[in-house]
């Protein structure tokens, strides 16, 4: 087995900054020998406000089983390096690379404008993704308690929600999330990729453990929170081996139901992608780039609604088939609850907030 890269950033999940499309001119070290010392770069996390005017999204994929999404932040401090969110950084003029990790925007607002959503008399009771870009529970979230704003407004409407999230910081909120609870107003889903945290610590440098994922699906499941294991996504020749026994802990712990993606890697996290495994696994890097390429008819990318998410050919038919036998075998008969859209109510205001 060849030793891991010495370049390797182990704090980071990505290990460059890519080119960002949207730009004309961009600031480079291009003759290092010219320099008397290094060019150095401020590494730590750095936030911005986002003075935003709409916090609630409708996708237009029509692969996307949700309606609806919201994220409170852009740009997302775990590092996980298949996120697919990467290339929206780029429409703030950052790269898809270390700066999605350490550039956050972060929208102050977003629970004011939820609730305003909400006062609109076109709005009818609609589950609502909490987030679909990037991890509302990530570490800026600590601070910030934009997310825990966000469920006061969606308990005090009593409209739907469904989170995604990886983090434990969940647990912080279970007050909100059990009186969303009594009234059949809530999913989440945790996301574990591996329960392996050699490979977790690499793949998603700054993510809570896959233990700890349990223990939170097992908190959750134990207040009768319906909690759902993400396994999203999953890499052929990295992770895939791993999906039976994620599920079966995932179900252990006490998850009604498990979903699965495929990894694909459009855009940036392409070039992203392959320079980390290069660096984190050099003995698996060509497999695992040959696989990936297997369930994308010889593309590490995918664009197409319909397949993105899936993949197809022998590969991606393998791991579906191992997928829902794990399925059938640790989850059978169970499912979650459905959303209750019938208990809605619009907040009356007094009327001196007309003027």
């Amino acid at each position: 087995m060849n030793e891991q890269d010495e370049s390797y950033f182990k704090s980071r999940g990505a290990q460059l900054n890519t080119h960002n499309r949207f730009l004309k001119q961009q600031y480079v070290t291009e003759h290092i020998e010219g320099l008397d010392e290094p060019l150095l770069e401020n590494t730590a996390t750095k936030y911005f406000e986002e003075h935003a005017k709409k916090i609630v999204n409708k996708p237009e994929s029509p692969d996307l089983p949700f309606l609806y999404s919201m994220n409170p932040y852009q740009g997302c401090e775990h590092g996980c390096i298949y996120c697919y969110a990467r290339n929206t950084h780029q429409y703030w003029g950052l790269s898809a690379g270390l700066d999605f990790e350490r550039k956050i925007v972060v929208k102050h607002n977003a629970a004011q404008l939820l609730e305003k959503t909400f006062d609109n008399p076109k709005w009818k009771a609609t589950p609502i993704l909490l987030s679909g870009n990037t991890d509302c529970y990530q570490p800026a979230e600590r601070k910030f308690k934009i997310t825990r704003t966000m469920l006061e407004v969606l308990l005090k409407y009593r409209n739907p929600v469904s989170i995604i999230t990886k983090n434990n910081l969940i647990l912080r909120d279970l007050d909100l999330l059990t009186q969303l609870n009594e009234l059949n107003l809530v999913h989440v889903n945790i996301t574990i990729t591996s329960l392996n945290e050699s490979l977790r610590q690499k793949l998603e440098p700054r993510t809570v453990t896959g233990k700890g994922r349990l223990q939170t699906i097992n908190t959750l499941a134990s207040n009768d929170i319906p909690v759902r294991v993400m396994l999203a996504p999953i890499i052929p020749g990295l992770n895939s081996a791993e999906v039976p026994k994620i599920i079966e802990e995932a179900a252990n712990n006490g998850a009604s139901a498990a979903e699965s993606t495929i990894v694909r890697l459009n855009g940036s996290i392409g070039e992203i992608f392959t320079d980390w495994i290069y660096k984190a696994f050099p003995d698996k890097a060509e497999k695992v780039l040959h696989l990936i390429a297997d369930c994308h008819r010889g593309h590490l990318n995918d664009s197409r609604w319909g397949t993105r998410l899936k993949g197809e050919g022998k590969t991606a038919e393998a791991i579906h088939n191992l997928f829902h036998i794990s399925v059938k075998r640790f989850m059978k008969d169970r499912q979650m609850k459905e959303l209750n859209l019938n208990v809605f109510k619009r907040v009356q205001k007094g009327q001196l907030n007309l003027f």
